[in-house]
């Protein structure tokens, strides 16, 4: 397991903090075990480190009201969405209080003649595009987990749609956020462009709640597409599935996913999704566009795919069968556990240049086989972001030792082939040693910016920066 550092803890002010907003929060306040934990983190081999107390916020008034009570006593605040970060973002290593935004899950406007709508940070992603379904419209940043909106910008999220609809970066226009002192700001107006001042938004976005805690969002939709294809190829290797997605983005073809499995997670999700699939490296893709645009687009990958031994090519509009495939690759997490019951799998992010891609995966893959690891891959291909990973038995300490050896390799290769140690997961607790490797007297800057805004560190103490 992963050791994370507890951090000195501020007690007296921490038993203030608690006996004020217990008596504001009543049931809205909780302490028992069992929450605090589920409130930690849980997803992956990282320390629970649980917060004092736990308080399910409303508003952004309630939020501005515990940040002021914890900003007096110098006490830790971190927000919480849905859990589903991978990096320990939601620890508490110098406890303090965890703000649940579970409950702050209004849509609360949608414009949809500007293509924008404004929500509260608890809204998730599923939630929203049920909700803009009927309008003709939908959010396309797709991580796959049903994460909250306000968990998402925080992190800078991406996923399968990014090839085509860009990150959170790109799709977010504004945010609420309520600062160190429980200042509210807002960073921005609708406007799709904007010449005033410093870009608050894309310094709160990514900023994983060590700034302020983002109270609403406003964000960028799209238009529900006239005709979507959805389409599969298989390789003889996973050099030559990566070498056809950069002839694919070279010429220009204007993919909206472009998904890698290799052999080991097609063989997984055959055997849990019930498919047949050739075991060999695969590529997923969609199209979107007019009716005949996707047909030509699908008929120019098939031409690109065939150049580097693509076959089996299959392509389908039918929205049953699109959702069949899709189903199948967002559950490849559950179908690679199943490869070795019992075990936890433990996912790393990284992401290269497009062109490093092919050498990027072929080395992990062989590294994984040098150490005795099982890591099948993942990618979102388009954008040279790929998953591995382990599947560990946690109580095997020498198999844990090599598995973190393994992750420590991974984000240096990445590094040196002048990519980066996350390409969406995000920093958190996990990935802060290879920070200053990857930007060196940047995080120098990342420190003046953290100690101008938050002086007493209450903001998610621990997390992003070197300790």
């Amino acid at each position: 397991m992963v050791q994370v550092t507890d951090l000195p803890r501020n007690e007296t002010g921490i038993a203030t903090a608690l006996g004020i907003l217990k008596q504001h929060f009543a049931d809205r306040f909780h302490t028992g075990q069992a929450m605090r934990d589920q409130h930690a983190h849980t997803t992956t081999w990282i320390k629970n480190q649980a917060p004092d107390a736990v308080i399910f916020a409303q508003s952004t008034e309630d939020v501005a009201e515990i940040v002021k009570v914890c900003a007096t006593h110098k006490v830790p605040v971190i927000a919480f969405g849905t859990g589903t970060s991978l990096e320990g973002h939601v620890n508490a290593p110098a406890g303090g209080i965890s703000i649940d935004m579970s409950q702050m899950d209004k849509v609360l406007e949608v414009n949809a003649g500007d293509l924008d709508c404004r929500v509260q940070p608890g809204v998730t992603r599923e939630a929203l595009n049920s909700h803009l379904r009927d309008q003709g419209l939908f959010f396309p940043i797709d991580p796959g987990a049903n994460a909250s909106l306000g968990g998402m910008t925080a992190t800078r999220a991406s996923g399968t749609n990014a090839v085509r609809y860009g990150t959170m970066k790109d799709n977010v226009i504004a945010v609420e956020a309520v600062m160190a002192d429980g200042t509210v700001i807002r960073t921005a107006s609708r406007a799709r462009k904007s010449s005033a001042g410093y870009d608050l938004t894309r310094l709160m976005v990514g900023s994983e709640g060590t700034l302020g805690i983002i109270t609403e969002i406003t964000l960028r939709l799209q238009g529900i597409p006239e005709a979507i294809s959805s389409a599969r190829c298989s390789f003889p290797t996973v050099e030559a599935a990566c070498e056809t997605v950069m002839n694919v983005i070279q010429y220009g073809l204007p993919v909206a996913r472009i998904e890698l499995l290799d052999a080991m997670v097609v063989q997984a999700v055959n055997g849990y999704s019930k498919l047949s699939l050739p075991e060999t490296p695969m590529l997923l893709l969609e199209f979107h566009g007019s009716d005949a645009g996707v047909v030509e687009q699908a008929e120019a990958f098939s031409m690109l795919a065939g150049e580097n031994g693509g076959s089996d090519y299959q392509a389908t509009t039918t929205m049953e069968e699109r959702n069949k495939l899709w189903q199948a690759r967002h559950d490849a997490y559950w179908a690679m556990l199943a490869l070795r019951p019992g075990c936890k799998a433990v996912a790393t992010d990284v992401c290269v240049p497009i062109s490093r891609l092919a050498d990027a995966v072929g080395a992990a893959n062989g590294k994984a086989a040098e150490l005795g690891l099982i890591a099948p891959i993942v990618g979102h291909a388009g954008d040279g972001n790929f998953h591995a990973s382990l599947l560990l038995d946690m109580d095997d300490a020498d198999e844990v030792a090599r598995a973190e050896a393994y992750v420590s390799w991974l984000n240096d290769l990445a590094i040196s082939m002048d990519g980066t140690c996350t390409g969406e997961h995000g920093i958190g607790q996990g990935k802060r040693p290879y920070l200053v490797k990857e930007l060196g007297a940047a995080t120098g800057v990342m420190e003046m910016i953290k100690a101008a805004l938050d002086p007493d560190n209450i903001m998610n103490p621990g997390k992003i920066l070197p300790a």
